[in-house]
């Protein structure tokens, strides 16, 4: 299975992945070496517990909204909004209802 989407082609950007009962989906646009582009769709209830990444990682809330938290800070970022998790800083995710997300990490050396 190709884990890259297609170059040179259109998509509507919330319709790559679909919601699952009580799961969190993920389709990755991009992987490269230099880092990845993924979106993901989680059900209500679902999240990603606290853990620390060596690079800054970009979260666009393309449908719904999420509750971030960065270093204990609650954010909640809504459809169409998005937040930057700083380096090496610990952070989470929890879905109050189903939303999706567009994950951006950029690595460097």
């Amino acid at each position: 299975m190709k884990q890259e989407f297609e170059t040179s082609r259109k998509a509507h950007l919330a319709g790559l992945a679909e919601y699952a009962k009580e799961a969190v989906v993920s389709k990755t646009l991009i992987k490269k070496e230099t880092g990845t582009v993924t979106l993901f769709a989680f059900d209500a209830g679902q999240g990603l517990s606290e853990h620390t990444t060596p690079f800054d990682a970009m979260v666009q809330v393309v449908d719904g909204e999420a509750a971030i938290y960065i270093d204990g800070k609650e954010h909640v970022v809504g459809n169409g909004e998005f937040i930057i998790m700083p380096a090496n800083i610990p952070h989470a995710l929890e879905a109050k209802k189903q939303f999706k997300m567009l994950l951006t990490m950029i690595k460097s050396k």
